[in-house]
């Protein structure tokens, strides 16, 4: 699983996202649970999430433009240093009253990561190749995200209750600065193209581009949908997490250890989809892994006790992982590099019209029926997810032929001559 780490700008392009991920999952907990406990209003709480989503909606397909025009390295760069300074803007929001300045810095913030997260994708394949090393790399991502999660749930709840949500905004914005430093220290790719202007029409043509290429590749376009269908699940139920937590499990502290076993899951997962990546047909992996999270999610979302969610959040976390980690290696491997940007972006576009459905459907659901009846729609429309993967996706190998990372001219660092 270690292998990717052997190629230098992979390790600062890992190690950068696994700082800022860290910042910005200290807030996880702080933001949302600092309105609800002030507020005690579900649907203000939800509006943190949706407030989070909304600009990938609104932004995606054009910033995959963006990402395939202009150098995705300087473009990672802007875009970690314009999430510093939304970040920073949130202490303005903190006081009674002015709660709305949280969700104007939540959008502004997340529309700098509408920009950053095509560039990651499209950067991580263009570095490691498409062959066992991305599949490497997208295990240790994974794995990042459950230590992310492992750590930061716990943390935030602890610093929150300790030191208040202004010492937490402030790590944030460190974490941002110190990934902007990692993405300056990687090298520009010998095929890495440079900036190009373009006109409205330049860029509309780049856009109809990408949607063709997505539409005549049958694995993506089957993708698009299960991917859309399950996160619109997730969100429902990630949107009442924290409340879930604060009035069934008894507080910050235990809402942080749920999520902290949510992380111990994406870290057991990490080197299972590794294996299974690289020998298992997508369609069916997928299929496997949507059927057992909608089992997992009904366990822990009606359960009432630590004895039950945890482990439940822990399964959560683990086949969840590999429900996201699966598509996108997927993905990465059947696009050409030169749009994979733009593809990229359609997936995240339709990922964020999902997640905000799912974050305003889940609250308001839950106020006029209940969480279990959440956790039994949420999990009803996983396994539609996971039935429309067994019938539309078609079949891949496991691993097709590797395409080298552009400019690469020799085997490079941690990996093997082509056969």
């Amino acid at each position: 699983m270690l292998q990717a780490l052997r190629i230098r700008d992979f390790r600062l392009l890992w190690g950068g996202g696994l700082v800022s991920s860290l910042g910005s999952w200290l807030l996880v907990l702080a933001i949302p649970g600092h309105v609800f406990l002030v507020t005690r209003s579900l649907r203000a709480t939800g509006l943190t999430l949706a407030a989070d989503y909304l600009p990938l909606l609104v932004l995606g397909p054009v910033a995959g433009v963006f990402t395939d025009r202009w150098d995705r390295r300087r473009l990672m760069i802007a875009t970690d240093l314009f999430r510093a300074a939304a970040v920073a803007a949130m202490l303005l929001g903190t006081s009674p009253g002015r709660y709305w300045v949280l969700y104007v810095a939540l959008i502004a913030e997340s529309s700098g990561t509408v920009l950053f997260m095509p560039a990651l994708q499209a950067r991580t394949p263009a570095i490691v190749g498409t062959g066992t090393l991305l599949s490497s790399a997208n295990s240790l991502n994974a794995a990042c995200a459950g230590a992310v999660r492992l750590i930061g749930g716990p943390l935030g709840g602890i610093l929150l209750t300790v030191y208040g949500v202004k010492w937490l905004i402030c790590a944030d914005v460190l974490s941002y600065l110190l990934s902007a430093i990692a993405m300056l220290m990687t090298s520009q790719p010998d095929g890495e193209h440079a900036d190009r202007k373009a006109t409205i029409g330049d860029a509309a043509r780049d856009l109809i581009e990408g949607v063709h290429v997505l539409r005549t590749q049958p694995v993506t376009r089957a993708l698009l949908p299960v991917t859309v269908i399950f996160l619109a699940a997730n969100a429902s139920l990630s949107a009442v997490l924290i409340p879930f937590g604060l009035q069934r499990l008894g507080g910050s502290e235990h809402t942080g250890l749920l999520l902290s076993c949510l992380g111990v899951g994406f870290l057991l997962g990490a080197p299972v989809i590794r294996v299974l990546l690289d020998r298992v047909q997508p369609r069916n992996l997928l299929t496997a892994s949507l059927t057992a999270t909608a089992a997992a999610y009904f366990l822990l979302f009606t359960s009432s006790s630590l004895t039950i969610a945890l482990p439940a959040a822990v399964a959560v976390g683990m086949f969840g992982s590999m429900s996201l980690v699966i598509p996108q290696t997927a993905m990465q491997r059947v696009i050409p590099n030169a749009v994979l940007g733009r593809v990229s972006a359609v997936f995240l576009t339709g990922e964020a019209a999902a997640t905000l459905i799912g974050a305003v459907a889940g609250p308001f659901l839950a106020q006029a029926a209940d969480l279990c009846g959440v956790a039994t729609a949420a999990s009803l429309v996983t396994l539609t997810a996971a039935a429309l993967t067994c019938r539309t996706v078609p079949r891949m190998p496991a691993i097709i032929p590797e395409q080298p990372p552009p400019g690469r001219r020799g085997p490079g660092p941690g990996r093997r001559p082509a056969c």
